[in-house]
């Protein structure tokens, strides 16, 4: 499968992951408990994977499978990561609001552009890196209110606090993305085999949170696995279906293309959820988002795009060599 259409479908998945969440909700309240959600989802990867790693077993040869703990060790990396990430998150928005925090994380766009060069030696053209800054300018314009609004004077006038927790959020970020990268391209294995053990790792942490969620409540609605599906409708299970479709399409793309094709992804499905927000939820459309979606398609056509399409190349050494012969016969002709 080619890579622009498994990061087609993650662009759909991801864009509707925040509007089925929203319908999941009851008077703006969620009736079931939505740490299991990560849960159930790392639950379905996990299953996923492991079928389609029993179906690739069956063939002949049998995928490359390493079992050594030298490399087996390295999977639970990424979860620590987004357990870390997750935490700074919340003390991030002690300190900023919500519309502050949104266009800080455009910054996730860049550190990953950065770390993507940095860490796995992924050489980008100066076309690609504008393309880059380009995506995380256009995005934060989407999301920018109008300079009139309260919430625009507000942008500037968080602690220098806040602002740290969102540089050290989207470094975070941009981290477990290129190690996973890393992970998934070290070495040959099966990619249902990898992907077995990264969602067991994940499972077992979002395991342990849910446990600490019962120490910190003291046990008062009872043990985690006695209402792990209380409040659950068809919904909320589209949002599990949703996270653990979106997952398996990431590490696909992590192993087969790379972590930028992923951030334009998740950068494009924002930018869709917005606009089917506009006729879902009524959401009012404005200039700046608009605007934001130009600048995005022209980064998109930027960073893929061959550079012939981009700037008129000279002529080559070629053709000048054939003029060059066309007017040197023409001239024996004349003579």
């Amino acid at each position: 499968m080619r890579w622009y259409i498994v990061a087609s479908f993650l662009t759909v998945f991801t864009s509707s992951q925040g509007i089925l969440t929203t319908l999941s909700q009851s008077n703006g309240k969620y009736k079931y408990d939505y740490a299991t959600v990560p849960f159930l989802a790392e639950v379905f990867k996990l299953l996923v994977s492991s079928f389609l790693l029993w179906r690739e077993c069956q063939n002949s040869p049998l995928p490359k499978m390493t079992t050594d703990w030298k490399t087996v060790r390295l999977f639970p990396i990424p979860s620590v990561i987004y357990l870390i990430h997750n935490n700074v998150q919340f003390a991030t928005l002690i300190y900023v609001d919500t519309s502050t925090y949104q266009i800080m994380g455009n910054l996730k766009i860049v550190t990953t552009g950065i770390l993507f060069r940095l860490f796995l030696k992924k050489k980008l053209s100066n076309l690609q890196w504008m393309a880059i800054i380009l995506l995380a300018v256009g995005t934060t314009t989407s999301q920018v209110k109008g300079c009139g609004e309260a919430s625009c004077d507000s942008l500037f006038s968080s602690p220098i606090q806040g602002y740290m927790f969102g540089i050290l959020s989207a470094c975070l970020s941009a981290l477990a993305g290129v190690y996973t990268e890393f992970l998934m391209k070290k070495n040959n294995d099966s990619l249902y085999w990898q992907n077995v053990q990264l969602y067991t790792f994940g499972a077992i942490f979002n395991m342990a949170r849910l446990m600490v969620d019962d120490f910190r409540g003291g046990f008062e609605n009872g043990p985690w696995w006695q209402r792990l599906f209380n409040g659950y409708t068809i919904t909320t299970w589209l949002v599990v279906l949703n996270l653990g479709c979106s997952g398996l399409l990431v590490s696909w793309l992590m192993k087969y293309a790379d972590n930028i094709v992923k951030v334009y992804s998740t950068s494009m499905a924002m930018l869709l959820t917005m606009v089917l927000s506009v006729f879902l939820f009524n959401f009012s459309p404005t200039l700046q988002l608009f605007l934001g979606i130009i600048i995005c398609m022209m980064s998109l056509h930027m960073y893929f795009a061959p550079p012939s399409m981009l700037i008129d190349l000279p002529p080559t050494r070629k053709a000048d060599a054939e003029s060059l012969i066309i007017d040197g016969s023409d001239e024996r002709t004349d003579s």
